[in-house]
């Protein structure tokens, strides 16, 4: 019997490299104090030496036959949009996001809809009677859904022999830990050993896994950076805990594309599909107020509208205030700085605010034609005329520049009721205008759509 000999290694948690001592730095990745020790248990390998049979063989490319993946479609059609269009047989799904997101209540809610399938959820975070609870707030129970709570890998094997389930969820995997090594679970190389221990299982039965994970508090997945690379697709799940609207976008996705996103809007009874957000986060009937302006901005392949808020006052205490809510401030500021060199408003001196309405993070450069626009209306207290709208990336020296999917953008402001839109100029070149309702103003710079807002 060989003997079990017990040494430690150090891990990094940012990529998982081992190094046989402490270093400051990882060697593998550059991440700097990353270096954590674990106690590992290493077994003797016999026949290290010897050839292992050869099963597969190398094959031309035009040689392998091409079949469609089989899939899963799952009953919320926002989630089948993010996996590029359902779950597929043998993979393996990680979902990340913040504590309280709502991540658990996505999956649950998702799996007791399913009637026709067996399904095992393995909780090392909660009891049976919460998550009973939690099934009973969303209103749907299941006998085909099969809940254990166990965080032991060799039970979790045990259990699905006994169940034989048809999709498998583990929540969450940094709660998992195998006997096979000695350190606490969580750690880089138990969540290491057991993901890779869940994939096998995946593929040699062609089980789909979903696996809920931790982030840290940089906002990425929680343990070693292999955990991302060894699954088939990974999902964030994000929002504000103060807002009633989530996001589920795909970081990764080898069945489908990474450019799609679902909205979800967090009640009472769940999470609840948003098919059309462009109409929940513009409020079309409100009074005209200066300050507001509508974007229209593209997560990935979908376009909606975004209402922009901004208050510019004169600073109150000598040093100005800028402050901003669901935008990259120093972009701000550097729009900021093109209106004051560029247009000639002094805006150094004044409080400047400015807020995404619906609690969402926006990325997307075409919004800066808006935020110059709700700043400038709040500026000189001149409200922007109802039904207008905007997408437009503004340079440094204060030109509009084109934006990407202008068709797209135009044809959601029109669907949604809009009248005008101001676009980059030279932005829909070969594309057919005459059948829309809307009217496009193309603008060149800056001065140029301040004049077309206001006079």
């Amino acid at each position: 019997m060989a003997k079990t000999r017990e040494k430690t290694m150090w891990f990094c948690t940012a990529c998982g490299a081992d190094s046989p001592k402490w270093t400051g730095r990882c060697p593998a990745c550059g991440e700097w104090n990353t270096m954590v020790e674990e106690k590992v248990s290493s077994t003797p390998k016999a026949g290290t030496g010897t050839r292992k049979a050869v099963k597969s063989r190398p094959r031309p490319v035009n040689d392998i036959e091409t079949v469609d993946e089989p899939r899963y479609r799952m009953p919320s059609e926002e989630l089948n949009r993010v996996l590029g269009g359902g779950l597929v047989k043998g993979s393996m799904v990680l979902i990340g996001g913040e504590p309280g997101i709502g991540k658990s209540t996505l999956v649950l809610q998702n799996l007791l809809a399913i009637r026709n399938r067996r399904i095992l959820y393995v909780s090392g975070e909660e009891s049976a009677t919460q998550l009973k609870l939690r099934a009973d707030r969303i209103g749907r129970g299941s006998d085909n859904v099969f809940i254990v709570c166990e965080t032991s890998l060799e039970n979790i094997f045990s259990h699905i022999e006994e169940v034989e389930p048809e999709i498998l969820v583990v929540d969450s995997i940094q709660t998992i830990a195998t006997d096979t090594l000695d350190s606490s679970a969580g750690s880089v190389s138990q969540v290491r050993e057991c993901a890779a221990a869940l994939l096998r299982f995946a593929k040699e039965s062609s089980v789909p896994v979903i696996l809920i994970g931790h982030i840290n508090k940089e906002g990425s997945i929680a343990g070693p950076k292999v955990l991302e690379h060894i699954v088939d697709a990974v999902l964030q799940f994000e929002g504000d805990r103060q807002y009633m609207y989530r996001l589920l976008r795909a970081i990764k996705n080898r069945f489908g594309s990474t450019s799609e996103l679902g909205i979800y809007e967090m009640v009472q009874r769940g999470l609840r599909e948003v098919s059309n957000p462009s109409e929940m986060l513009v409020s079309l009937d409100n009074a005209e107020l200066s300050g507001v302006a509508i974007g229209v901005t593209l997560e990935g392949l979908r376009p909606f509208l975004i209402e922009v808020q901004a208050l510019v006052s004169s600073a109150a205490y000598g040093t100005p205030q800028r402050s901003v809510t669901g935008f990259d401030a120093k972009r701000m500021n550097m729009l900021l700085a093109v209106l004051e060199k560029r247009v000639g408003f002094k805006l150094g001196a004044k409080d400047v605010f400015l807020n995404i309405a619906g609690g969402l993070r926006v990325a997307d450069p075409a919004l800066d034609l808006g935020v110059i626009s709700a700043i400038l209306s709040s500026n000189v207290d001149m409200a922007i005329p109802r039904g207008y709208c905007m997408a437009g990336e503004v340079g440094l020296s204060g030109e509009i520049r084109p934006v990407t999917r202008i068709e797209q953008r135009i044809m959601e402001a029109e669907k949604l009721g809009m009248t005008d839109m101001l676009i980059p100029a030279g932005n829909i070149k070969g594309f057919d205008t005459s059948g829309l309702s809307i009217r496009l103003h193309e603008v060149g710079r800056v001065a140029d759509a301040f004049r077309t807002l206001f006079g």
